[in-house]
């Protein structure tokens, strides 16, 4: 993170090597998992408007930079665009939930703001604002053009003015190149390591938060394939919608005035500022958990690692994906990884090979480890059933416990009880006479509430003869369930299961029979997608429900084949299959008004309230929208009537576009696209891979490019225009495979295993009870950091003691006491030692020694490590060593390299 130094922020230098001990080779961003987060942050405030919005992805693009940085010769940005129509079902099931949600969210909070102004509450003033529609970020609408051209100046700006970007290849894949963000990602991958010059050992860094990035990283099969990702921080806290306050939401909000809370009470309720922490998730680590897992003696065939890998994230779709609804059997939470794997260790001697190969699908094996599933369904079905009435049984045995134990009464104030070990200094008691007769009347009021729980009270304490207040549902010691009609647990749930979900009886063999194609076909669908590619634009599982394991018999003569030559969706064309009509303003007029018009004739493709079948669940998130399927056919006829009213600039934002690529001046490549602008070739031309890191691919002229000598206008009013542009872009087109042309998933010739990680598991017999010393990092010879006993006197000495924390060594001689050549009493102007390593996590403590690239250096006017001979430096006054007196770059003192790092192993 960026350093502030006297109020300036000084810029992190990302040329330098990386932080975390590792140089990654590609950085690959998906930016759907960045512009969500910029749009409503957990912990900032939300951007004001859609400039506000652009900095704040740019911002968040340089955190990853920061991270990330090395020689990073590829950096690939993919915001997701038109998608395949398996994944438009998914996309507008969310959209039109989060319409709904939205209007009943500000109706009901509009609905309870009356209620308490009613009542004579106090609220502060309603800010008139328009609400955020998150729909807006769907491929077509305004908002991610201006995304793209906000995107082409970051990346020209940072060429130009960073050094960390100087030899750096940028590939933009923007909304209008047709594809997922992760799967053009994939694609990049899956097609540069098909040529003969890929490094098998390119190290890939993958930005992202959606879990299908593990499952498309292992796809790869590349050894070194690192995901980061947003570190999740369950419950974080969040202010009242209506009144601000924090420590409620609206539905129990009562609508008081805010108290005042201490001396500087504007800052009570306000969120702490941080930096979002993020996490790095090593494939390599997962891989060898695997390996341990899947590996298997005795098999009539020849075990291999990657194909079981393959299996494993086949078996993985099962429990669901975006493309497909889970099994009724197969629950995440329930443990249906560990029980799949079982059945496939089990079964797997009898099936002869493995499931998959490099993304095809053996249906005749599949079909054995499904039927094995099917044996058990009943038995998964009572055990679920089990376990959620213990369940309930546990929490209801707990409310009463908590009701049991809770004290009748608790002073607040200035006589709350404090914890035991708190370190604060008690204050002092102010006006006990005014805080004893408060907690006399509180407790008398809560004496006549108790004794009499129907008995309403009137402002000045006094029963009320109005009648008693109806008892709220939380003291309640059972909640209302919904309805469950399936009933899985009891004799017949199969006949419940498809009269409920489907509308058609379980005997109906032929119906159930394509129920089970769909899927079967899907489940084929979704594992070519993510090892070969879409294999069909137009194909989609037509029903909301799955089928049971047990019906997945007789699958193995069943056609997995895909029509060939399908082609996406138009942008527009994907706006109107995905958005309700409540998101209407971002298309044209006259196609909007095939949302709303009751004469239109694909008006039933936008119904403005639908069903939410919770399906054994208890939040409405967690249930199945039963929206209608769009019918592609008479979507297209209707939008043929009204493609004649687009303008320039639709008809533009609804092609479909490519991929761009960027390079600086300093870039061996850019001299040879300069040229290709110069003699104005409109051939596509092949990238040499000896200029571009081994990348390969076409070039053609592009339309809009950022040359240099030429500026770069700013999309955002509040940034400047590039007059001194030295960046070029150019469009991009990967390499290029017959249509049949199969892409091998298996670890290249030449990769190099990365070093192992987990702990042998004979270590215990081959190193004399040696301990294992776990690896945090990716640097197994990183030192632990170590203090010594005069270290941990020194903490305890600097502790401050107005805030009743002496110090763990409060009877040790000071430190300036002690006979050292280096240690000297502290000067009447100068301040006491600082606390060390005052941000320090528990897990600091197995963390090595900091490099010294990554060392804040310190101002002699500053803070200073708590090291003897450091301290002199803080004494400008008094006599110093010779060795001391010599100052390095920009005013830093040069520290001594037979006294650096005292007080640490090294």
């Amino acid at each position: 993170q960026a350093k502030e130094c006297n109020g300036v922020k000084v810029p992190i230098d990302t040329s330098k090597p990386n932080p975390n001990e590792v140089e990654f080779d590609n950085l690959y961003l998906d930016m759907n998992g960045i512009i969500h987060p910029c749009t409503h942050p957990e912990d900032k405030p939300v951007p004001k408007n859609e400039d506000e919005m652009m900095v704040a992805i740019f911002e968040y693009i340089d955190r990853i930079f920061n991270i990330d940085r090395s020689d990073c010769p590829d950096a690939k940005s993919d915001p997701s665009s038109p998608a395949p129509r398996a994944k438009m079902n998914q996309q507008r099931s969310r959209r039109f939930r989060a319409s709904k949600e939205g209007m009943e969210a500000a109706e009901e909070k509009q609905k309870i703001r009356q209620e308490i102004l009613a009542k004579g509450g106090f609220l502060p003033p309603e800010e008139v604002k328009e609400r955020f529609d998150s729909n807006c970020i769907t491929p077509g609408t305004e908002f991610m053009d201006n995304l793209a051209k906000c995107l082409r100046y970051y990346i020209a700006d940072r060429l130009n003015s960073d050094p960390g970007w100087k030899n750096l290849t940028v590939i933009l894949s923007d909304a209008s190149a047709p594809g997922e963000g992760e799967h053009k990602i994939m694609d990049y991958i899956r097609r540069q390591r098909a040529q003969p010059n890929h490094d098998p050992n390119t190290h890939h860094c993958l930005c992202g938060a959606d879990a299908d990035l593990i499952m498309l990283g292992l796809a790869t099969h590349e050894p070194n394939f690192t995901i980061i990702r947003e570190e999740f921080k369950p419950n974080k806290p969040k202010p009242c919608a209506l009144c601000n306050q924090m420590g409620h939401e609206v539905k129990d909000c009562q609508g008081l005035p805010r108290e005042k809370q201490g001396k500087h009470d504007q800052f009570a309720d306000t969120l702490p500022v941080s930096e979002q922490e993020f996490i790095f998730i090593r494939l390599c680590v997962l891989r060898e958990y695997l390996e341990r897992e899947l590996t298997m003696a005795s098999l009539p065939f020849t075990f291999d690692f990657e194909r079981s890998v393959d299996d494993w994230v086949f078996m993985c779709f099962f429990v669901g994906n975006d493309f497909l609804p889970h099994l009724p059997s197969l629950e995440i939470r329930e443990g249906a990884i560990d029980r799949l794997v079982n059945i496939y260790k089990n079964v797997v001697h009898k099936t002869g090979g493995y499931l998959t190969e490099s993304g095809f699908v053996n249906l005749q094996r599949v079909q054995m480890i499904m039927l094995a599933v099917g044996e058990v369904e009943d038995s998964i079905f009572k055990k679920r059933k089990d376990d959620d009435d213990n369940f309930k049984r546990r929490q209801k045995e707990k409310r009463k416990r908590l009701k049991r134990d809770h004290p009748s009464f608790i002073p607040g104030g200035q006589f709350t009880p404090q914890a035991l070990g708190n370190r604060s200094s008690p204050q002092a008691i102010c006006n006990p006479r005014q805080a004893a007769f408060e907690m006399r009347m509180y407790d008398r009021q809560n004496s006549t509430t108790s004794a009499s729980p129907n008995t309403s009270l009137t402002p000045d304490g006094s029963p009320s003869l109005g009648g008693g207040i109806k008892r709220k549902s939380e003291d309640s010691d059972s909640e209302p369930e919904p309805e469950d009609n399936i009933r899985l647990w009891e004799t017949g749930w199969k006949q419940r299961y498809y009269k409920n979900k489907f509308d058609v009886d379980a005997s109906d063999e032929k119906f159930r029979r394509k129920v089970v194609q769909s899927y079967v076909e899907g489940l084929c669908w979704v594992l070519r997608y993510y090892y070969q590619g879409c294999a069909s634009w137009n194909w989609y599982y037509p029903f909301h429900y799955a089928p049971f394991a047990s019906d997945f018999e007789g699958i193995a003569d069943m056609p997995s084949d895909f029509e060939k030559g399908s082609k996406p969706f138009k942008p527009l064309e994907q706006l109107m299959g995905v958005f309700p009509a409540a998101s209407g303003n971002f298309l044209p007029p006259t196609w909007r008004k095939l949302m709303t018009d009751p004469e239109s004739s694909i008006i039933d493709f936008y119904p403005e309230d639908f069903a939410i079948d919770l399906n054994g669940k208890k939040y409405a998130w967690q249930g199945v929208a039963l929206l209608p399927f769009v019918d592609e056919r008479r979507l297209r006829a209707a939008l043929e009537e009204v493609y004649p009213d687009l303008t320039p600039e639709e008809s533009r934002r609804n092609s479909l576009g490519g991929d761009v690529l960027f390079v600086g001046k300093h870039h061996p490549l850019c001299d040879f696209i300069v040229e290709q602008y110069k003699t104005k070739n409109t051939e596509a031309v092949d990238i040499p891979p000896e200029l571009c890191h081994g990348i390969q691919g076409k070039l053609t002229l592009n339309d809009n490019a950022v040359l240099p000598d030429q500026v770069v206008q700013s999309p955002v009013p509040m940034l400047r225009d590039l007059t001194q542009n030295s960046a070029v872009s150019i469009s991009f087109k990967d390499p290029q495979f017959a249509e049949d042309f199969v892409f091998k998933a298996t670890v290249l010739p030449g990769a190099k295993k990365p070093a192992v990680v987990l702990k042998p598991g004979d270590w215990e017999k081959n190193n004399d009870g040696r301990p294992w010393r776990p690896q945090l990092g990716f640097n197994r010879d990183r030192k632990p950091v170590h203090l010594d006993q005069s270290a941990f006197r020194t903490l305890g000495h600097t502790m401050p003691r107005d805030r009743g924390m002496p110090g763990m060594y409060p009877n040790a001689v000071p430190l300036g006491a002690y006979s050292s050549p280096y240690a000297r009493p502290l000067m009447g102007s100068q301040q006491q030692i600082p606390k060390l390593l005052s941000n320090l996590r528990p897990q600091e403590s197995w963390r090595g020694p900091t490099p010294l690239f990554q060392q804040t250096p310190q101002r002699t006017t500053g803070a200073a490590p708590l090291l003897a001979w450091n301290r002199m430096l803080q004494s400008p006054n008094q006599f110093q060593p010779a060795q001391y007196q010599g100052l390095g770059p920009m005013g830093y003192p040069q520290r001594p390299e037979d006294h650096m790092d005292r007080g640490r192993q090294v």
